[in-house]
């Protein structure tokens, strides 16, 4: 039997995006509650893909984070950070940018799913969140104030801050 139309999710995670969102509101998010999340919140809802993607600063860093994530049913995408020199700051800074792959992979996949969650606040993905509503893909992006961008909550269709959902997807020891 089919899955009905709108039921069928994808999440998209940018990893590094939101280390830092993380960062800044002082706690962090288990990505297995996060599945668990998005599944209990509309009734029906069948998860068909979901995506991590992060920078690397070797190809054996964060082995065993993303061993556990797979294990849950992401798919990892990784790039190897690049050292840019700033020279504003006068420093150096390293960056693994993964827009490209999250896009690619939003359109590599839109005939699999009805509604997306993206993890990130960077204004970048606009023009992409625009393309998918005009598929009628519904899209809900996931960040926190102060780290999205105003393009990106005005292309969605509905904006969820991070510290929200907290109580429902923190990380616990345990």
């Amino acid at each position: 039997m089919p899955i009905p139309l709108l039921n069928r999710l994808s999440i998209f995670v940018d990893g590094n995006n939101m280390f830092y969102a993380q960062q800044k509101n002082g706690w962090f998010f288990d990505p297995k509650r996060v599945l668990e999340y998005f599944l209990k919140e509309t009734a029906g809802v069948v998860l068909v893909n979901a995506f991590w993607y992060t920078g690397l600063k070797d190809p054996q860093d964060q082995r065993g984070f993303r061993d556990a994530l797979i294990s849950l049913g992401y798919t990892v995408r990784t790039k190897i950070l690049k050292e840019y020199y700033d020279d504003n700051s006068g420093r150096y800074s390293q960056k693994a940018n993964l827009d490209i792959e999250i896009v690619v992979d939003m359109f590599n996949t839109v005939e699999q799913y009805d509604r997306v969650v993206l993890f990130s606040g960077d204004g970048d993905f606009e023009r992409a969140i625009e393309l998918l509503r005009s598929k009628s893909t519904h899209i809900t992006v996931v960040s926190t104030e102060g780290m999205i961008a105003r393009e990106l909550r005005n292309a969605t269709d509905r904006y969820i801050d991070l510290n929200t959902m907290r109580s429902f997807i923190e990380k616990t020891d345990g």
